[in-house]
């Protein structure tokens, strides 16, 4: 994602409504965030469905290795042998 630029990517509800099908197609030709404002204050991010695509898989990564170093703390881990049988019955079974 883009840097954000104070003179071009915060803009009001009423221009942002005003220019809807301008600031659709400029943020996903320039991958940029919008941020539109309410009486002066931030009252939401638009950002193209491919950057948001980017910032959901970047969150489930790292809820999932989070996941995985609170197992490991825990003790809940399994050896290479363990990984090894449990992958050859799940491929026996048909699953992948």
């Amino acid at each position: 994602m883009k840097e954000i630029s104070i003179s071009s990517d915060i803009i009001p509800v009423g221009e942002f409504k005003a220019s809807l099908a301008k600031y659709l197609k400029e943020i996903q030709q320039k991958k940029n965030s919008l941020i539109i404002t309410q009486n002066g204050k931030p009252a939401g991010v638009l950002i193209s469905p491919s950057e948001f695509d980017k910032l959901r898989h970047t969150k489930l990564f790292f809820e999932s290795v989070s996941r995985g170093l609170s197992d490991s703390g825990k003790g809940k881990t399994l050896s290479t042998l363990k990984i090894r049988s449990e992958l050859k019955k799940s491929r026996a079974k048909g699953e992948t």
